[in-house]
C-alpha cells in the first residue's frame, strides 16, 4: 500500500486516442491538455476489432441464454465489490432535483431557473440549460432508472463508496415531494450494488412548513421529518453508519438554531437509536451537544476555510469531514432566480482545484471526504462526466482512491445509458441489457464491450 494516497500529475498520451495517470506519491497540478475538452476528443466506446462472426455469436448466445435461463443462469451478484488500496471513504454529495421532459414530460426547474429553455437546442446539439456545464448525457430525470444505473456505476468504478442526498423533507410542497420520490427511487440500486447513502436535511424547510400551514411550528415539523427519516431510511442496511451510528447531517442549520429546539426535535427519535448528526462548519453551537461534528464545505476563502476547520474542529474529538470540489461557479443570477447572491467565483482550472482540495493534507485526520457535488450544475460544482471536462475528474478519483480499473472502463455504464436509451422501445434488447449491467458487477469487461457493440452495430 502507498504510504501517501496523493497523485503527482496526469501525464497524456501523445495521441488523443486516451488520457492516463502516472502513479507517483504526491499530486502537484495537472498538465494543460485538449484531451480534457469535450467528449469528441475521447476514443470510440465501442471496439471495431470484434469480428461480425464473433458478435453474431455472442447475440445468439446472449438469446439462448434469455430463451432458456437455466442453459446460463446469472449468479446472483449481492453488491459490487470494490478493492481500493486506499481505504479513505468517499462519499457525493447528490442532488436528487431534475426532471426532464421525455421522462417527467416537462423540463424540472433545476434546468430552467426563470430564462431557461431546454427545448432551445443550439448547432452543437446542446439543450439550454441554467448551467455553465453541460451533462455528458445531457439534461436528465433523477427519477430514471437508466440514469441511476449509469451513474452509479460511474461512482463505483472511481472508488466512491456511496451518497448524502440533500434532502427537503417529508412534505409535498413546493418540488420538495418530488424530492424525496426521487431520493427513495435510487436506494435499490444503492442497495443493489453495496453503496451506502446518508440525508442531509435542509432545516428551511421546517420554516416554510410552517408558513404554508402544514405544522404549527417548525419543531414540530423538523420532528415529523426526522420521524419519517427514522421509519423510511434509517431501516435500510444500506443506511451509512459510523462507528455504529446512523449518521446525518443538517446544511446549516439557519433557522432552527438553537441547541433547546434540537433537543425538542431529537425527541422523537428512540433514545438508543440517536444519529450522529453533523452540522455544517462553525455551526455546531447552534445544535450544542446533539451535534458530534461538522463537515466542511466550499466557501469564496477556498483554501482558507479548510485551514480554519482543521485547526479548530479535529482538536475537540469530533466527528471531521473533508470537503472536496471542482470549483464553483453559480448560474443563479444569470439563472433570474437571485441578484448578487453567491455571484463568487473559484475557478476550475482545468482541474487544478479538485487535486489541490483532493490533496489537502489535512484530509489524513478527516474521518471522511464528501465529494461537493456530483450533480449541483447549478453552482457548477459537479464532478459528473460533462462535456467540459469529459471523466477527468472520476479518473482523478479513480487513482486517489486506488481502484484497479483503468479510465477506459468509464465508457462501459455511458454506453450502456446510451444504448438503453437508443432502444428504449425494444424489450429484447434490454433484457439483453439488464443482463450486460449483472456482467458489469461481475467485472465481464470483455463480454460487456462485446455485447454493447453487437447490439449496436447490427440493430
Amino acid at each position: 500500500m502507498r504510504e501517501q494516497f496523493n497523485i503527482i500529475q496526469i501525464l497524456l498520451f501523445a495521441t488523443l486516442i486516451l488520457f492516463s495517470c502516472q502513479e507517483e506519491e504526491f499530486l502537484t497540478g495537472t498538465e494543460q491538455s485538449d484531451t480534457y475538452i469535450g467528449i469528441d476528443k475521447f476514443p470510440a466506446k465501442s471496439d471495431t476489432t470484434y469480428s461480425d462472426d464473433l458478435l453474431r455469436q455472442i447475440l445468439d448466445e446472449e438469446t439462448q441464454y434469455l430463451k432458456n435461463p437455466e442453459l446460463h443462469r446469472l449468479v446472483d451478484v449481492s453488491g459490487m465489490d470494490v478493492n481500493k488500496e486506499n481505504p479513505k471513504k468517499i462519499y457525493a454529495h447528490y442532488m436528487p432535483w431534475f426532471q426532464s421532459k421525455d421522462y417527467d414530460g416537462y423540463w424540472g426547474q433545476h434546468w430552467t431557473m426563470t430564462n431557461r429553455n431546454p427545448d432551445l437546442i443550439d448547432e452543437s446539439g446542446r439543450r439550454q440549460i441554467a448551467s455553465f456545464y453541460y451533462p455528458l448525457i445531457g439534461p436528465y430525470s433523477s427519477k430514471d432508472p437508466d440514469l441511476h444505473e449509469y451513474h452509479f456505476l460511474m461512482m463505483k468504478l472511481a472508488g466512491i463508496d456511496g451518497v448524502i442526498f440533500d434532502w427537503y423533507g417529508s412534505r409535498d410542497l413546493y418540488d420538495y415531494g418530488l424530492i424525496k420520490e426521487s431520493t427513495e427511487s435510487f436506494i435499490d440500486i444503492l442497495e443493489e450494488l453495496g453503496m451506502d447513502f446518508s440525508i442531509m436535511y435542509e432545516d428551511r424547510v421546517a420554516t416554510m412548513a410552517v408558513a404554508n400551514n402544514l405544522a404549527v411550528d417548525a419543531v414540530t415539523a423538523a420532528q415529523e421529518d426526522f420521524q419519517y427519516i427514522n421509519d423510511q431510511y434509517f431501516s435500510s442496511p444500506n443506511y451509512l453508519k459510523y462507528n455504529g451510528n446512523n449518521l446525518m447531517y443538517v446544511f446549516g442549520p439557519h433557522h432552527i438554531i438553537t441547541e433547546q429546539e434540537w433537543s425538542e426535535v431529537f425527541e422523537v427519535l428512540p433514545a438508543n437509536e440517536q444519529p450522529d448528526f453533523l452540522t455544517l462548519w462553525a455551526a455546531s453551537d447552534r445544535v450544542g451537544p446533539n451535534s458530534t461534528g461538522e463537515f466542511l464545505w466550499v466557501a469564496p476563502d477556498h483554501l482558507e476555510a479548510h485551514k480554519y476547520y482543521y485547526q479548530t474542529y479535529p482538536q475537540f474529538n469530533a466527528i471531521t469531514v473533508g470537503g472536496v470540489y471542482p470549483g464553483f461557479e453559480s448560474y443563479y443570477s444569470t439563472g433570474g432566480w437571485s441578484e448578487g447572491v453567491n455571484d463568487w467565483v473559484i475557478d476550475h482550472e482545468e482541474g487544478e482545484t479538485f487535486v489541490e482540495t483532493l490533496n489537502y493534507s489535512s484530509h489524513e485526520v478527516s474521518d471522511f471526504l464528501q465529494l461537493i457535488t456530483w450533480n449541483d450544475f447549478g453552482e457548477g460544482t459537479m464532478i459528473e462526466p460533462t462535456e467540459e471536462y469529459g471523466f477527468m475528474y472520476l479518473q482523478l478519483l479513480q487513482q486517489y482512491s486506488g481502484v484497479e480499473y483503468a479510465a477506459e472502463d468509464l465508457y462501459i455504464p455511458l454506453e450502456l445509458y446510451e444504448t438503453r436509451k437508443k432502444y428504449a422501445d425494444n424489450s429484447w434488447i434490454q433484457r439483453v441489457l439488464d443482463r450486460t449491467y449483472e456482467y458489469i458487477k461481475q467485472e465481464r469487461f470483455g463480454r460487456v464491450k462485446a455485447i454493447l457493440t453487437a447490439v449496436n452495430r447490427f440493430y
